[in-house]
């Protein structure tokens, strides 16, 4: 996978799963924020620390991560 300079995993933080680097905002957090209709400005007012590259960044991990997914023919 690519590497993402503003993500991070670290076992030690939320149980290893994909952060904001020096936060404890999982990718996950931020794709359903998205997901669920909220705005990028909406997100940074919830979270005055992220910026609009730490959202984005979170959106280009988690297409990537989801374009080296194997899939299995059954």
């Amino acid at each position: 996978m690519k590497r993402h300079d503003r993500i991070e995993m670290n076992p030690a933080i939320m149980f290893g799963k994909p952060v904001i680097k020096n936060t404890r905002i999982t990718v996950e957090q931020i794709m359903r924020k998205l997901a669920g209709g909220m705005t990028i400005e909406d997100i940074i007012a919830d979270h005055p620390h992220l910026t609009r590259g730490d959202i984005l960044a979170a959106h280009e991990f988690a297409a990537d991560y989801l374009a080296d997914e194997e899939i299995a023919f059954i």
